[in-house]
C-alpha cells in the first residue's frame, strides 16, 4: 500500500483514534506522495506521521477534503475478511440491545462502527445499504451478501442517492440488490406502526435515531396537551396520543411529511387525537405566542441548523427563538424536551443556548436529563463527530 505521511504537528487526532485525514494535514513532499503526483482515488493507503511511525490503514480520495478514511489504527491489511468482521460486530451488538417491541434499526453507522461510509438501516424485513464514501465502494458487493445471509431479508436496497456522493466522485442511483425495490414499508417503533419513506424520505426513511427519546416523551404526556414541532411523519407526535395526551398538535412545514405523518396517525387509530398543520414551525410557535396560547409539554425536533462551524452563531440565534417561543407557551409543571442535531452546536452551547432563552422568557427551570441519539447510532471514542444529537429535557417551575 501506498504511503502517506502527515505534515509534522498535525497527527494527534489520527493517532488518538479519529478516523479522518485531512488533506492540509497530508505532506506531499514526504512519503510514497513525494515520488508521485497522487494516489488512485478510493486505493488502500497506509498513514504515517511526520516521522514516519504507521497510524493506520483507509482509503484514499484526492477529490475529498477528508482524503483519508481509515479502517483500522492496527497493523492490519484492510480486505473482505475486515469488513465482514466489522459487520458481524455490528449486527452483534444491535442485537444484544434490541427491543422487543421494536423492528427498525441502524444497524451500521458508518464510521462510529469503524466502517467509513458505510450506512445500514433495518426496516423491519427491509434492509437499506449506503454507501457516502469512494473508497467504501469497492466493498459494497461484500457488504450487501454479508447482509442478506445473516439477515435474510425480503428485500436489500441499494439507496446510493445522497448528493454526499457527488463530491466523493461518486454517481447516484436507487435499485434492489435482492428482492424487489419498495417504495415505503411499514414499521413497528415502540409498539406503534409508522410508514417509513425508503424513496423520498429524509435519510434512508426515518428518523431511527429518535427511537428512545420518542419513547421517553410518553411519562410526560398523559392528560396534557402536547406540541410537536417539526414533527416530519410524526414520531413524537404519535408517542404522546398514544401514552394518553388529551390533545397534541404536530406541525411541519412539509405538506409531504405532514401527510405521512397523518397516515401514521391513522394506522394506529390516533388521527381524532392529533391536530396536523403544515406550516412553518418558527411563524407558529411566533404566533401561537402572540395569540396567547398554553402548552403543558413542547417537543422541538428542528433540522440542523449548523451545518458548519461558519454556520454556529446563526445556529444559536434559531435555537434561541424558538425556544424562547417554546418557554413562553409554557408554565409552571410545563416540560420542554428539545433537540440539536448538529455536530457544529457543542452539548454546552446548547445547554447555555436553551438556558438563555428560559432567562429571557422568565422562567426558572430545572434541567431533567440530557441524552444523545439511540444506542443504535454509537458513539465512538475519538470520533466526537459520532456524538451530534443533543436532546434537553427541562421542567418549567416558575
Amino acid at each position: 500500500m501506498i504511503q502517506v505521511w502527515l505534515r509534522p504537528g498535525t497527527q494527534k487526532a489520527v493517532a488518538s483514534g479519529h478516523p479522518w485525514v485531512y488533506r492540509n494535514q497530508i505532506d506531499p513532499e514526504a512519503g510514497d506522495l513525494a515520488s508521485m503526483p497522487s494516489a488512485e482515488p478510493g486505493s488502500l493507503v497506509t498513514v504515517h506521521d511526520s516521522r514516519g511511525r504507521y497510524l493506520g490503514s483507509g482509503f484514499y480520495n484526492p477529490r475529498s477534503m477528508i482524503t483519508v478514511r481509515l479502517l483500522t489504527h492496527r497493523l492490519e491489511t484492510p480486505d473482505d475478511s475486515l469488513i465482514v468482521r466489522r459487520i458481524e460486530e455490528a449486527l452483534a451488538f444491535r442485537e444484544a440491545n434490541r427491543r422487543p417491541d421494536t423492528d427498525s434499526y441502524r444497524l451500521v453507522f458508518a464510521e462510529a462502527d469503524r466502517l467509513p461510509g458505510l450506512i445500514v438501516d433495518q426496516y423491519g424485513d427491509t434492509v437499506v445499504l449506503q454507501v457516502l464514501a469512494l473508497g467504501m465502494e469497492r466493498w459494497q458487493e461484500t457488504a450487501a451478501a454479508c447482509l442478506v445471509e445473516k439477515l435474510r431479508p425480503a428485500r436489500l436496497i441499494l439507496k446510493n442517492d445522497d448528493p454526499i456522493r457527488l463530491k466523493e466522485g461518486l454517481e447516484l442511483y436507487q435499485r434492489a440488490y435482492y428482492g424487489d425495490l419498495a417504495r415505503q414499508v411499514t414499521i413497528r417503533e415502540n409498539g406503534l406502526l409508522m410508514k417509513a419513506d425508503l424513496d423520498q424520505g429524509q435519510k434512508t426513511g426515518y428518523f431511527l435515531d429518535q427511537k428512545a427519546n420518542h419513547d421517553r416523551l410518553r411519562r410526560f404526556c398523559a392528560g396534557r396537551r402536547v406540541l410537536d414541532a417539526f414533527c416530519y411523519s410524526g414520531g413524537f407526535a404519535l408517542n404522546a396520543a398514544a401514552a394518553g395526551a388529551v390533545a397534541v398538535t404536530a406541525v411541519d412545514i412539509s405538506p409531504e411529511a405532514v401527510t405521512l405523518a397523518l397516515v401514521n396517525a391513522e394506522l394506529n387509530g390516533l388521527s381524532e387525537k392529533i391536530t396536523f398543520a403544515s406550516a412553518n414551525a418558527f411563524d407558529f410557535l411566533r404566533e401561537a405566542v402572540a395569540k396567547r396560547q398554553s402548552f403543558d409539554t413542547i417537543v422541538l425536533d428542528p433540522p440542523a441548523f449548523a451545518k458548519s462551524h461558519g454556520a454556529r452563531d446563526g445556529a444559536r440565534r434559531g435555537y434561541k427563538e424558538i425556544n424562547l417561543s417554546a418557554f413562553r407557551l409554557l408554565g409552571p409543571g410545563g416540560i420542554l424536551a428539545t433537540h440539536s442535531c448538529s455536530y457544529h452546536m457543542p452539548q454546552p452551547m446548547f445547554i447555555e443556548t436553551v438556558m438563555e432563552a428560559a432567562w429571557d422568557a422568565r422562567r426558572t427551570v430545572r434541567l431533567l436529563a440530557v441524552h444523545r441519539q439511540d444506542f443504535d447510532h454509537p458513539v465512538l471514542g475519538g470520533y466526537p463527530e459520532s456524538h451530534y444529537l443533543k436532546s434537553l429535557w427541562v421542567e418549567v417551575i416558575a
